[in-house]
């Protein structure tokens, strides 16, 4: 087992969970459905759907009825990755924007942020389906019967969904069915207010008794296309019922004797990858943890990450490079060479060598391990409901290009760029952790940061967790948390790092859940989980 450093020095009212069945969320009604579920005799594959499912409730400000997912899941022998990520309806391509809302400045279609011409087909309820069909245990109907209950009875706002939900309000009340949903008194519900939701009740039992096909062929299926044809999108019947998720090799870097694992693309997990692959040639253990220099190094190669996981990733089909040779070892160790340790630098692309999010994690006694994320992308995503259903539609869309050179250029039946990773921990092919931090852009950053600070410095879970973040920007300027140490400040700044302090840390930062495996082969040991304080989360176990 790996010897961490158990206390913890950031300011934080949580403790890390030890337990041999753990499940840890955002909030603690979706983390209870997903221990339900365990005490039913239910594995993690069991837990995670059950967790999921209520999340589209509890935390209806990140992911809905209508959102994508992603998973990795160790079963005891192996890892398996899920992309369940939607694609783009038959009909769209670079014209049907540009006829319907004209050209930019630059020549190019404009692309709507939200409504329904930024809905992909929603993935998550065929990646639940799938989930359970490979590797569930419970009946799946079984699943549901804790989000039913919660959306008929209802639930108390907590008070970072009650901000969010404030937020979004004025941006998003005139987008179709919203407001009927998601306004039930004229305006988002306070905290502690109670919130039901009777039309997603009915349309989980028909997931729950359809295995999810009602929703890509059956009654929710034509609901969803007839309100498309009503407000003139391009959704239809043809798009959801050819639909299927797709089970992916984990791409992998090492680092420090560990793996990480992610999803390979249309996804941002590879960002980490190459930041991870990049700091292996640095002694970052050999600068203090909170240190400017040690921040500094991890902000670089993020940076050089994100310029070519900007330039390079897509759906893999239209990629002019693969994974492989953007992962390779001589190419990072080129990219390692161009940071400068005592200055701020702007990053191209290289040349790779020829040849609004939820996340959960769950883990059994059998060893069984779920690395799970879903979303509808910022925050409600379209902001589009589906009339009597409760279905809130992603707007995954806008993960599109318009330009036509571009890999990830708009086109019926692709995955747009997606930002949405699960990660996964390995060591000499065993289990270590499963774990995630959502956000956006922040999420390969959280990636990075956290496991740095766990196999670098020895810290545990909770404190990795806990701890300030930095985030970059995409015009490589940098937002730094309130609590981050004045001297680390100030030495990023000296470095020539364009710093802004930021006091709303729910988007910003994103949130994490982590599970830590105790021992490499003794599942009996059990597990250390922690949940992130940025969110209203919680980590429960026995």
């Amino acid at each position: 087992m790996k010897s961490f450093n158990w206390s913890n020095p950031y300011p934080s009212h949580r403790i890390p969970l030890f337990a041999r069945n753990v499940v840890s969320t955002s909030h603690p009604l979706a983390s209870q459905a997903g221990l339900r579920m365990l005490l039913k005799g239910g594995n993690a594959v069991d837990a995670a759907i059950a967790t999921a499912a209520c999340m589209t409730l509890v935390e209806p400000v990140s992911n809905g009825l209508g959102s994508d997912c992603f998973a990795m899941v160790w079963d005891g022998r192996q890892l398996h990755g899920l992309n369940a990520s939607g694609v783009a309806p038959a009909a769209w391509n670079p014209g049907y924007f540009e006829r319907k809302y004209g050209v930019d400045g630059q020549g190019l279609a404009r692309q709507p942020k939200r409504g329904w011409d930024s809905v992909t087909v929603p993935g998550a309820v065929a990646g639940w389906a799938a989930l359970h069909g490979k590797l569930g245990k419970l009946p799946f109907e079984e699943l549901f019967e804790p989000a039913i209950e919660i959306a008929e009875r209802g639930y108390a706002v907590p008070p970072v969904v009650a901000h969010k939900w404030a937020a979004a309000e004025d941006e998003l009340r005139d987008q179709p069915g919203f407001a009927e949903a998601f306004l039930p008194q004229g305006h988002a519900p306070r905290v502690g207010d109670k919130f039901r939701f009777p039309d997603a009740a009915r349309t989980l039992r028909l997931i729950a008794r359809s295995k999810g096909r009602d929703y890509y062929e059956g009654e929710l299926a034509e609901r969803m296309v007839a309100f498309s044809a009503q407000c003139g999108a391009a959704l239809t019947l043809d798009d959801l019922r050819s639909y299927r998720p797709e089970w992916v090799q984990p791409i992998a870097k090492d680092y420090r004797g560990y793996t990480l694992n992610e999803i390979p693309p249309n996804g941002q997990g590879i960002a980490a990858l190459i930041a991870l692959g990049i700091l292996e040639q640095f002694d970052v253990a050999g600068l203090p943890v909170d240190s400017a220099q040690s921040q500094h190094l991890q902000i670089e190669a993020m940076k050089l990450a994100f310029a070519d996981l900007y330039r390079y990733v897509a759906d893999p089909r239209s990629m002019a490079v693969t994974p492989e040779q953007m992962l390779d070892d001589g190419y990072l160790a080129e990219r390692a060479r161009l940071i400068d340790p005592n200055r701020a630098t702007h990053f191209a692309a290289g040349r790779p060598h020829a040849g609004g999010t939820i996340y959960l994690t769950a883990a059994d006694e059998s060893g069984m391990m779920v690395s799970f994320i879903q979303s509808n992308y910022m925050g409600f995503g379209s902001g589009v409901v589906v009339p009597g259903t409760g279905i809130s539609l992603q707007n995954r869309g806008v993960g599109f290009s318009m330009d036509p050179k571009s890999a990830n250029v708009v086109a019926g039946g692709k995955r747009p760029f997606h930002t949405i990773i699960p990660g996964f921990l390995t060591r000499d092919g065993a289990p270590v952790m499963s774990f995630g931090v959502m956000g956006g852009d922040m999420q390969p950053q959280g990636h990075l940061q956290t496991v740095v600070r766990m196999l670098d410095y020895d810290q545990q879970p909770q404190a990795a967790c806990c701890a300030p973040r930095w985030k970059v920007n995409r015009d490589f300027t940098l937002d730094v948390e309130s609590t981050m140490c004045a001297d680390a400040v100030e030495g990023l700044q000296k470095m020539g790092h364009t710093l802004k302090s930021i006091e709303d840390p729910y988007m910003d930062f994103g949130a994490g859940q982590f599970i830590w495996r105790l021992s490499g082969s003794d599942s009996d040991h059990g597990y250390v989980a922690a949940s992130d304080t940025r969110r209203d989360g919680q980590a429960v176990g026995f």
